[in-house]
């Protein structure tokens, strides 16, 4: 019994080149992320481990001390590239997708 893994999402192109014969399509995850800054994670978790009333006292003085400190913007999530090379023919039968398009792509384990 074989077991199929399948994700299928979508990828915005980044960039097309046309040699000709062939189409290369850059592309890029298409998500939606919010920047999170490091004060916000060091915040985050120290709240996880406290109780209330520590809690009460503790964050007062971290946000404090963290009030200091120059923000840093944290990725909160490495998006997935792929580059696909196709023969213009096929690449014209999807409608000539532009730069800035949305495709699916179905990736599977088989």
């Amino acid at each position: 019994m074989s077991v199929i893994m399948s994700e299928i999402d979508a990828y915005k192109i980044q960039q097309i080149v046309d040699n000709g014969n062939a189409v290369q399509i850059s592309l890029v995850e298409d998500v939606q992320t919010e920047p999170l800054s490091q004060k916000q994670l060091i915040i985050e978790n120290v709240s996880k481990k406290l109780d209330d009333d520590t809690k009460k006292q503790v964050m007062p003085l971290l946000d404090a001390i963290l009030q200091a400190q120059p923000t840093i913007r944290v990725k909160s999530y490495a998006q997935t590239n792929i580059s696909i090379t196709m023969p213009k023919n096929r690449y014209v039968k999807m409608g000539r997708p532009q730069v800035g398009d949305r495709l699916q792509v179905d990736l599977k384990k088989i």
